[in-house]
């Protein structure tokens, strides 16, 4: 072990290397903060590069891209309610209200430190349980995946508040939208009306981008804007970090719980940051000190999914270095350099190529370290964003909305979806549905589908296997829970109201 270690601070202590995490990290932070970039189109970009890079610069790279990505969506999604990625999509109300409150340093200071101290809990994650994890990871089936999908969609009762019946029915729209296109058990078409373009189904990046950045567009210039100038927010470094840390420190059981729930549903094939956000946030609801204020501008809420999806990246890691199996779609991606530079993925690796085994352990920490002060400087560059006059800003906004909702398939197919879901979203907005609720259904839709068909399909039809299996025993459950202690506390508290 200590030779590993030793070996791997070697590999990492390269001036190049350190360069490269640098230079990578920036561009992280550029792809996430732009509305529809992602951190997965970033490795995209990133691939042929790493063909003029060594084994752990290529680590480095793709580590510290990606970990500054998915903390950059944050920035946009505080500052002016429009997320960079789908996973800060869970709390972007929580993080816009308390802007609007005049607490954005404080909102942005939590993700700045809970994403860097949740990227550390998944790295030490990575480093203490990657196997056994990953033999847990390894049991799930279509059945549990089909379960996991249910919990996720039962976050939506702590993802929004108001009327149960209204986010039900965003809800709805949500799963509705995610069945159009080729049903992959059948191959037939479902509500394509003969446009090929929908054969392929929505893509959720245009749609959140719509549902969020557009009718945020829409909403304010249909508005009456008095021109107010935005207050100077000024915060150092040192602040940040200390005024962060006190916010964390009254929460640390919350901390632990997302970080546990980010690394546990990383490690699930397929699952993802983006899964993980939803999930802690619905989580975090259900067991936060003050539960009613989630969705009202929660510090807790904030802390819930910035911790969870930071955590997740190195969760997903885990099958990928012991089976060869993607964890989501960057370590897909991944996979295919890694073997291209001659790293093979598998149980074989801790012992064969333990140093480079323990530098990507490494990898994780020093790319987390990175993340406060170039997070300090990116939240600092992103207030100036409310110091521009609205009429200046919403045209720059929807420009980059265009833009980042086009390069996903190079498509203006999907920049019309963009546009029309923009509409939906500003009218839904104006009837007080949430629209959270819609892109949980299309991220959460299609696994919920799939695994459901293809578990009635290998049991011919019988529903025994959902319930009789251990592990779906136990998803079942909690989705149970996560439906009725809700319901539970408001009874509670309802009595003591009563008994005062």
């Amino acid at each position: 072990m200590w030779e590993n270690l030793v070996g791997a601070v070697a590999l990492l202590a390269q001036p190049q290397v350190i360069l490269i995490a640098l230079i990578s990290a920036v561009f992280g932070m550029f792809m996430g903060a732009v509305p529809g970039l992602t951190a997965t189109m970033g490795m995209a970009l990133l691939v042929p590069f790493t063909f003029f890079m060594d084994q752990v610069s290529v680590l480095v790279a793709v580590i510290s891209m990606s970990g500054m990505a998915i903390f950059a969506g944050d920035i946009p999604g505080t500052l002016v309610r429009i997320p960079g990625t789908p996973s800060s999509a869970a709390y972007v109300d929580d993080a816009f209200i308390l802007t609007q409150q005049g607490k954005a340093a404080r909102a942005l200071g939590l993700n700045v430190v809970g994403s860097a101290l949740g990227g550390i809990f998944g790295a030490l994650g990575l480093m203490l349980a990657a196997p056994a994890l990953a033999r847990f990871a390894s049991r799930f089936t279509s059945f549990e995946y089909f379960w996991l999908a249910v919990l996720g969609l039962s976050a939506t009762v702590a993802v929004s508040q108001g009327s149960v019946a209204k986010n039900g029915l965003s809800l709805l729209i949500g799963l509705f939208l995610a069945t159009i296109g080729i049903d992959i058990t059948l191959g037939i078409p479902r509500f394509t009306f003969g446009n090929v373009n929908l054969l392929s189904g929505i893509s959720f990046i245009p749609a959140m981008v719509g549902l969020f950045g557009v009718s945020e567009v829409i909403r304010v210039t249909m508005e009456e804007f008095q021109g107010k100038e935005a207050p100077q927010i000024r915060f150092g470094l040192v602040e940040m970090i200390r005024n962060a840390l006190d916010g964390l420190r009254a929460r640390v059981r919350l901390f632990i719980q997302s970080g546990l729930t980010g690394v546990l549903v990383g490690a699930l094939p397929g699952a993802g940051a983006d899964i993980a956000a939803w999930v802690s946030y619905g989580f975090g609801k259900n067991t936060a000190k003050e539960p009613e204020k989630f969705g009202k501008g929660s510090e807790e809420a904030i802390i819930s999914g910035t911790s969870a999806n930071n955590a997740a990246l190195a969760g997903t890691w885990i099958p990928a270095l012991v089976f060869g199996i993607p964890g989501d779609s960057i370590t897909a991606i991944l996979l295919g350099v890694l073997m291209m530079k001659g790293i093979r993925p598998g149980p074989g690796i801790f012992e064969n190529q333990g140093n480079l085994v323990y530098a990507i352990y490494l990898a994780f920490i020093l790319a987390n370290l990175l993340l406060i002060p170039l997070g300090w400087v990116a939240t600092r560059t992103g207030l100036l964003m409310l110091r521009v006059p609205k009429r200046i800003l919403m045209p720059c906004i929807l420009l980059f909305c265009i833009v980042g909702a086009y390069a996903i398939n190079n498509s203006m197919f999907d920049v019309g979806v963009m546009l029309v879901m923009g509409i939906l979203g500003y009218m839904l907005q104006q009837l007080q549905v949430p629209t959270a609720p819609i892109v949980l259904g299309l991220i959460l839709g299609p696994l919920m589908e799939q695994n459901f068909m293809m578990s009635v399909i290998k049991t011919q039809g019988s529903l025994a296997m959902f319930f009789t299996r251990p592990i779906s025993a136990v998803l079942a459950l909690l989705c149970l829970a996560a439906w009725l202690y809700p319901l539970y506390r408001k009874r509670r508290q309802a009595r003591a109201a009563a008994a005062a």
